[in-house]
């Protein structure tokens, strides 16, 4: 595992990808102080770090486009299944890497709070939990963008699902208030959802029949569900959707203090997309 990090923590610095994130992240937190913190006389960093993390939507799938697409693309991801290491090693070591790429910056804006403290009352407890879901909103989009690079060997392709996905938790919380409170509409996303579900399944296992049948066993008991009682169903996709909304979690740290529950989302987040990768990737080590 650790060589695995080493090498692609190198490789992020030998091509553009890992000065170029680390260099517009520290130029949106700066043009965002600026503004907000010293110009709009706030000394609450917390809430410049709202709209610093607008940059992760491009820069996070961006960075971890290269993770596995690129190795697919090189043709080098043969030379990986052949290290006598677990697939969990080195989908870690990757991760790992590009964690540490993400931190990075994060580091640099630890000392943001402290210069702002000079000019003015800093809350510095909610300065540094707002750093803390900073860096975990990064973990949990790198987590994601990773699993969805596992999926195909273009790097342009890997970086617009990346892009799309981090658009729809980023507005996850506006599409759950204007979504239909209604059981049907609830139950037809559901369904929608199974769909997709059995969809990447297909992807991960190139089986037809497999994801078909697991298919079929979701939507069976989905449905007998929403006929039994329909009011199981009411507001149920709306309340999926608003704990899809890992930025507002960023958001509500300017209000109140770090609950364990937004440690934990991000935490779950991480490790599920973590799996599926190392699902991805064993299942195409074999195909």
């Amino acid at each position: 595992m650790l060589a695995i990090f080493k090498r692609e923590f190198k490789g992020y610095f030998l091509n553009v990808y890992g000065p170029i994130y680390i260099a517009v992240m520290l130029i949106f937190a700066g043009v965002f102080t600026l503004v907000f913190n010293y110009y709009g006389r706030s000394s609450g960093f917390e809430y410049t770090l709202g709209y610093v993390s607008i940059a992760l939507l491009v820069l996070i799938p961006v960075l971890a486009m290269r993770t596995i697409a690129e190795e697919r693309k090189n043709q080098t991801i043969q030379l990986l299944y052949a290290l006598p290491l677990r697939m969990f090693s080195i989908v870690m070591g990757k991760y790992l890497a590009l964690l540490a790429v993400t931190a990075i910056p994060v580091g640099a804006l630890c000392l943001y709070p402290l210069i702002l403290s000079l000019h003015g009352t800093v809350s510095f407890l909610k300065a540094y939990a707002a750093l803390l879901v900073f860096f975990l909103l990064g973990a949990a989009l790198g987590a994601l963008c990773m699993f969805l690079s596992s999926l195909t060997d273009s790097l342009v392709v890997s970086a617009v699902l990346g892009v799309a996905a981090c658009l729809l938790i980023y507005f996850a919380n506006l599409l759950s208030a204007i979504f239909p409170d209604q059981p049907l509409y609830s139950l037809i996303a559901v369904l929608v959802l199974v769909l997709i579900a059995a969809g990447l399944l297909f992807l991960l296992t190139k089986n037809v029949l497999f994801s078909a049948i697991l298919g079929v066993v979701a939507l069976i008991p989905t449905l007998v569900v929403y006929f039994v009682k329909p009011a199981a169903y009411e507001s149920l996709f709306p309340k999926l959707l608003s704990g899809m909304a890992l930025f507002n979690l960023l958001n509500n740290m300017a209000y109140g203090s770090l609950p364990l529950s937004t440690i934990l989302t991000y935490l779950s987040f991480v490790v599920f997309f973590l799996f599926l990768t190392v699902q991805s990737m064993e299942k195409k080590r074999w195909n």
